[in-house]
């Protein structure tokens, strides 16, 4: 049976950001997630870096400014994977006066040093290009910045990072039982075709999301002395609305906000929801009112109107918030907290966060735990960047142009999608091909072997939704049945040679 200094129970942001953090600083680590990376809240975010502007309203000024400073950490830690995106809210007569939000956005530019994004601005609507869009009944606005982040591709870099420094990563491995057996934890691990083994850990991390609480009252059966809160919010995806890379934030008559935000080249990603849920994290999905709602506050603001028909793609999320008793779910704060049992072993359960504030998350658990487990190395991610993203001062553009002359036989949009997904590790996707045929053959349009090949060894990939959603955006732009010829190809090649079936 093998023993672990870590073993972290959970295959989304924060545990991944933990799982990398402490096998940084020289502890063994083993992370395990029963189903794929990200494949719940994680990936189911608005996929925003940001300072979360609305909590300013809420008085969460600790909050916004943490965020805020963890944003320009970010950008410089992953460009190809987090970029700048400048925001644009619409301003209206029946909403708050125009001199409390330029007070609200003086606030969210000076609460944190900025190095990389620029500060506000007010705008004519007649004068910037944002403006033909709109409704005609709004004349003025302001525009402010933040980030955008490629969210399952966090997860699986930091995942990545971690493995690199040593940590062993099970995906498709639920945690089935643990108790504390003498100075240990003794952990039941169950694959995904049944089977199972035992590991033991000096300490336990668990890191489940929106199954915090459950694990601990089920599967640890030990009290919780913190509760999460369950809110869902859901997303559509239309044709695009607007041709120009700016974002909207529009403020809606029941004091809650969506974004609409350029996606994926050719579509708009409009966003999102706040819901109480109840039901299975596991089983979320939109309904009928969420769709309805989005295209309502969309409609209310864009000239180019839309229904619930043209919607092409939807996807829902629940967020594990920390409950503090809030009376409409929009204003549960997004902070975390950390709990610590220490009668026996250590455990370390995480409640609540939000993506831009994972890696602080993880370096404050870390710190934690590692003292108790003897490792007094220094904290070390705020200046370290995650895989792919080693590029000469953050600058993803002169990457992308120094890769197009080093491999021109490469198809420009191609160049660019691996570049954005991959960054300087698209050299491992290309490998020694000097032409496209040296890639393998083409399994789907502008998706070729070498990918999938890298995505099943380096990225843990096992099956199409892995690679056509979570590793990617491609299931919005390849054919209907592009998931069933992915899973065909990793079928194939999971299955032995010929040769070795008949020795």
């Amino acid at each position: 049976m093998e023993t672990y200094d870590l073993v972290i129970i959970g295959g989304g942001i924060n545990g991944a950001g933990i799982a990398r953090d402490a096998a940084g600083r020289g502890l063994s680590v083993l992370l395990c997630e029963k189903d794929d990376l990200a494949s719940h809240t994680s990936s189911a975010s608005t996929k925003l870096i940001h300072g979360g502007l609305r909590y300013l309203e809420y008085y969460e000024f600790g909050l916004v400014r943490k965020a805020l400073q963890e944003r320009e950490v970010l950008l410089k830690a992953a460009p190809h994977i987090i970029w700048p995106l400048r925001f644009v809210m619409p301003h209206a007569r029946d909403q708050r006066p125009e001199w409390m939000i330029r007070a609200g956005l003086f606030l969210y530019d000076h609460l944190a040093k900025r190095e990389v994004l620029p500060g506000s601005e007010t705008i004519s609507f007649a004068k910037h290009p944002s403006g033909a869009p709109l409704k005609d009944a709004f004349k003025r606005g302001f525009v402010y910045s933040d980030g955008w982040v490629q969210d399952a591709r966090l997860v699986v870099l930091n995942a990545m990072d971690a493995a690199e420094h040593g940590a062993k990563i099970h995906v498709r491995t639920a945690c089935v039982a643990a108790r504390r057996d003498g100075e240990h934890w003794l952990a039941t691990l169950e694959r995904e075709d049944g089977s199972r083994f035992e590991v033991r850990a000096r300490a336990l991390v668990n890191a489940a999301g929106p199954w915090v609480q459950s694990l601990i009252e089920d599967k640890l059966a030990m009290p919780s002395s913190k509760s999460i809160r369950l809110v869902k919010g859901s997303h559509i995806v239309v044709k695009k609305i607007f041709d120009h890379p700016f974002a909207y934030i529009f403020q809606n008559p029941d004091n809650r906000i969506i974004f609409a935000i350029p996606y994926e080249k050719d579509f708009t990603l409009i966003g999102t929801t706040d819901v109480e849920y109840h039901g299975d994290p596991a089983q979320v999905a939109i309904d009928g009112d969420e769709i309805n709602y989005l295209c309502e506050m969309s409609n209310r603001y864009f000239h180019s109107q839309i229904t619930p028909a043209d919607v092409l793609s939807t996807y829902s999320g629940v967020r594990p918030l920390l409950d503090d008793a809030s009376d409409n779910a929009s204003s549960v704060t997004r902070d975390y907290a950390l709990e610590m049992d220490l009668k026996g072993a250590p455990l370390l359960s995480v409640f609540g966060g939000k993506i831009t504030t994972f890696r602080k998350l993880a370096e404050e658990a870390v710190d934690k735990i590692a003292p108790l487990l003897g490792c007094g190395q220094a904290t070390w991610t705020a200046g370290a960047p995650l895989p792919g993203g080693d590029m000469p001062g953050a600058d993803f553009g002169r990457f992308l142009q120094g890769l197009r002359q080093r491999h021109p036989w490469l198809p420009e949009a191609l160049a660019e999608r691996w570049a954005r997904a991959y960054g300087t590790r698209v050299s491992k996707l290309i490998g020694k091909a000097d032409s496209l045929a040296g890639l393998g053959k083409e399994v789907l349009p502008g998706l070729y072997e070498a990918e999938l090949a890298y995505l099943a060894d380096a990225e843990w990939a096992t099956r199409s939704e892995d690679i056509l959603w979570r590793r990617s955006k491609l299931k919005l732009h390849l054919p209907a049945d592009a998931a069933e010829v992915v899973d065909a190809w990793l079928a194939a090649r999971a299955q032995p040679p010929r040769e070795a079936l008949s020795a």
